[in-house]
């Protein structure tokens, strides 16, 4: 399954509590599945040329047992620019993106 999952978590003023509660989700499992690099979760801040932002998050493919717990749908793999990590390990970067560190 190569599958990235997305979750919309709409208004980033309203999004705190959602976005608390997927990261210890993805925490738990990221813990019991040993640490892998290529469980993680990413989250982005876009506004689409809006006034107000939304806030997205985007699961890594091995992470699709939460992305369906918190009703995430399939999406292609995110572009890594303006992402930030919100759960995993820093290396879960090299991992799922390697493009990242070849384009300097």
């Amino acid at each position: 399954m190569r599958d990235w999952f997305l979750k919309n978590l709409g208004d980033a003023m309203l999004a705190c509590e959602q976005q608390d509660r997927i990261r210890e989700l993805l925490l738990s499992a990221y813990a019991q599945a040993g640490d892998p690099d290529e469980m993680a979760a990413f989250i982005r801040h876009e506004s689409e040329g809006r006034l107000h932002c939304e806030v997205k998050i985007y699961f890594s493919p091995l992470s699709a047992t939460v992305a369906r717990e918190v009703d995430a749908r399939p999406c292609e793999k995110p572009s890594p620019a303006g992402l930030s990590l919100l759960a995993g390990s820093r290396e879960s970067w090299t991992a799922l993106f390697p493009e990242r560190n070849c384009s300097n």
